[in-house]
């Protein structure tokens, strides 16, 4: 007897008890006595019977409700595009009942980070799936979905002492490493390197002081004291004092790089570099964007480490909504790989077939 053309009839005739019985001990209603149910549960084991979970949910007609919380892609195109990645997912969902709704912070502003939280978390969704960039807000919030039995996932910023059901994303720490290592190739003479966090408070912002430790570690592990680190937050939004901020640390006659720790900035800083004229230093930033790979094509910028936002964020919608429908239980962490993207090869990654969604 092939397992897919197991019935309820045929269980019952395997366990000699009545289809009334086995009924009841797959779908655990009404009494069975203790024979009975060794007997079906025996029987079970033999032919290693697997439900038709789905079949079984929808039967249920259950619907669920996945909120997921990012900040708003009109400020930012890393943003944009995992917005991308939640539309795909939703879509992909929709048929099976389980509804996406995204709710979108001010990517500047912790206040309306903590007041949508708070607002999303009144709607008593099934599952919450958010990038908790604001550490100390996401913390207070995570906690108070744990403290509701609200299974969560997290992508992006990986916060470990909360225990999500599933982190999505990048060793950040890591990523940082292989900056560092790719800001030392070829360089021969004593000098300083940047890391700038533009438009973002690092203090705040694990995954940004996650990159910044990394690259740091790798000089001093590698005990090459003649390469000195320094770590700036470039907050300043006019052109003007922005160009100006810039300027001051160009003055610094020992600077050979800049290793920019977000997607936006990267750009930002590519930008002035090119209006000063000023391509000799090693530039390293983040993500496949528009505006970051026109100057990873022109030069300015030497390496860009993707870390597909979109990606991120459809897995973490497919794991919420796998554990919700189907009981699966999802890996811990699902950390992505660190794609080192340059001129030579970013046509190759713009025109694949690679997960990009």
């Amino acid at each position: 007897m092939e397992k897919k053309n197991i019935r309820i009839k045929d269980i019952a005739q395997l366990a000699g008890v009545s289809i009334g019985t086995v009924d009841r001990v797959l779908h655990n209603r009404g009494k069975v006595s203790e024979e009975a149910l060794q007997k079906v549960l025996s029987t079970l084991r033999e032919i290693d019977y697997k439900p038709n979970l789905i079949a079984r949910t929808l039967g249920t007609k259950k619907v669920f409700r996945i909120a997921v919380i990012i900040p708003d892609p009109a400020q930012d195109e890393y943003w944009a595009q995992a917005h991308i990645g939640i539309r795909h997912a939703a879509a992909e969902w929709d048929q099976y009942d389980v509804y996406v709704e995204t709710h979108f912070f001010d990517l500047y502003h912790k206040e309306s980070f903590l007041q949508l939280t708070q607002s999303a978390h009144l709607t008593k969704p099934d599952g919450i799936v958010i990038a908790p960039i604001f550490y100390h807000e996401a913390l207070h919030f995570l906690h108070q979905c744990q403290a509701s039995k609200i299974p969560f996932v997290i992508f992006n910023t990986n916060i470990p002492e909360i225990h999500p059901l599933s982190f999505i994303g990048q060793n950040l720490f890591d990523s940082g490493r292989v900056a560092a290592e790719l800001m030392s190739l070829g360089q021969d003479l004593p000098g300083t390197f940047a890391v700038l966090h533009v438009n973002e408070a690092s203090e705040n912002s694990i995954h940004l002081l996650d990159k910044q430790r990394g690259f740091e570690h790798f000089f001093k592990v590698k005990n090459q004291p003649e390469f000195k680190t320094m770590a700036l937050d470039i907050t300043e939004t006019e052109e003007a004092k922005l160009l100006k901020q810039v300027q001051g640390l160009l003055k610094d006659n020992q600077l050979k790089g800049i290793f920019v720790t977000t997607s936006k900035g990267t750009s930002t800083i590519a930008g002035i570099l090119e209006k000063l004229g000023n391509k000799d230093l090693r530039l390293i930033g983040y993500d496949l964007l528009p505006e970051n790979v026109e100057h990873l094509q022109a030069g300015t910028i030497d390496f860009l480490i993707n870390q597909n936002s979109k990606h991120q964020t459809f897995l973490g919608i497919q794991h919420l909504a796998n554990f919700l429908f189907l009981k699966k239980e999802p890996p811990a962490r699902n950390l992505l790989p660190l794609e080192i993207i340059t001129r030579e090869n970013v046509n190759s990654y713009l025109g694949s077939a690679l997960p990009q969604t």
